[in-house]
């Protein structure tokens, strides 16, 4: 309430000295959540050809498949996090240059280091170049601004990942499933509660 009421006094203030608040920017309409919209069909997707190969390349390292689970890659999780950056709200946007700058980057060391770029590398050769950023660097590291890119572009892709019926399955999550009954926790998740 303290905060409320410190805004008020400043806005009021600032209206006292003349200055007008800045107009509100609005977004267009909200999309209709009912129906299915194809990646950029809301607003225009920010990856060119190589970005979304490159991103492609990154995902399957991040969450490669395995058995009948598809790659992030597979599930087209590259095509989220194209629509997540390109979309014109605040926290998207502030994504775009960080997840776009560390494509470059990545791209950049992989031809310094292996003279060729990150979609063309072995699996251990993408590996690499991850293991080196897949921890936040140090300020005055090298790697300081590529590790913020990657553990972000991570964040995104397990998002991304998960919220698809592939990677519930795989997570083990069951949702919104009716039960003919409920017999409560199982009694070594109490145990382990200390809640016997």
């Amino acid at each position: 309430m303290a905060g409320t009421a410190a805004l008020m006094v400043t806005e009021r203030a600032a209206l006292a000295q003349g200055e007008a608040r800045p107009a509100a920017r609005g977004y267009g309409s909200d999309p209709d959540l009912v129906r299915s919209y194809q990646p950029g069909e809301l607003w225009p997707l920010s990856f060119n050809d190589h970005q979304r190969r490159t991103a492609t390349a990154l995902c399957d390292v991040i969450i490669p498949g395995e058995g009948s689970v598809p790659s992030a890659g597979d599930l087209k999780v590259q095509d989220f996090i194209d629509e997540w950056i390109s979309a014109p709200y605040p926290a998207q946007a502030a994504d775009r240059p960080r997840i776009l700058g560390g494509l470059e980057w990545i791209d950049g060391e992989s031809q310094r280091r292996f003279q060729r770029g990150f979609v063309e590398l072995s699996l251990a050769q993408k590996t690499a170049i991850c293991d080196d950023i897949c921890r936040v660097a140090p300020a005055d590291s090298p790697l300081h601004e590529p590790s913020h890119f990657f553990r972000r572009f991570r964040d995104l892709t397990a998002s991304g990942f998960f919220t698809t019926p592939e990677g519930a399955r795989d997570a083990g999550y069951v949702g919104n499933v009716p039960l003919a009954t409920f017999d409560g926790p199982p009694p070594e998740v109490l145990r382990r509660l200390g809640l016997e």
